[in-house]
């Protein structure tokens, strides 16, 4: 990857915990292809160049990468003025672990990351559609270790296409379509 000394400069997109949420160096203008660790300021709809240190490890962890990049600090950030569409995973998988649900309600609000993103609605039937993934997020995390009760995923997949929402800006997306995969 011709990293120059372990340090790369980085734009790190606005759309935080997006699918097509990819690190680019720069100045090549490539995807990076590796995650970048310790960037927990970064707010949603703002787009940074940041500094990084390359990290290989002596020995990379079992179920991790063998190289990543470590935040420095923040060289720049800009706000992002548009309001194209783009798509989040409601459901993720981790090692070890599986796939989760990455939805829960608190507060009568749709966390999407908690502490840093909830979800907005823009009609009643993805009002509807969040509330039965909450939902069964919840008898998920409640049911998941008791005995006697199979507690499956209702579905493979979901995605949801969303938007900075305007009236929250920064701490919450506006989710205009919501779409299952494998349901039941």
């Amino acid at each position: 990857m011709n990293l120059r000394n372990g340090q790369e400069e980085l734009m790190v997109s606005h759309r935080f915990g997006a699918v097509d949420d990819q690190l680019v160096l720069l100045p090549q203008n490539q995807p990076a292809q590796m995650h970048l660790y310790s960037f927990t300021d970064r707010e949603p709809g703002y787009n940074y160049r940041v500094k990084a240190r390359m990290v290989v490890p002596e020995t990379p962890p079992q179920d991790g990468p063998a190289y990543h990049l470590d935040f420095i600090e923040v060289i720049s950030s800009e706000k992002h003025k548009g309001n194209e569409v783009f798509e989040i995973a409601l459901i993720q998988s981790y090692v070890p672990g599986g796939p989760t649900i990455m939805l829960g309600k608190r507060n009568g609000s749709y966390d999407f990351i908690s502490e840093k993103i909830t979800l907005t609605y823009q009609s009643q039937s993805v009002h509807d559609e969040l509330e039965e993934i909450a939902s069964h997020a919840d008898y998920l995390r409640e049911n998941w270790q008791k005995p006697g009760i199979q507690s499956e995923m209702k579905w493979a997949a979901i995605k949801a296409t969303v938007t900075h929402d305007p009236d929250n800006f920064g701490k919450s997306y506006l989710a205009s379509h919501i779409e299952f995969t494998g349901v039941d």
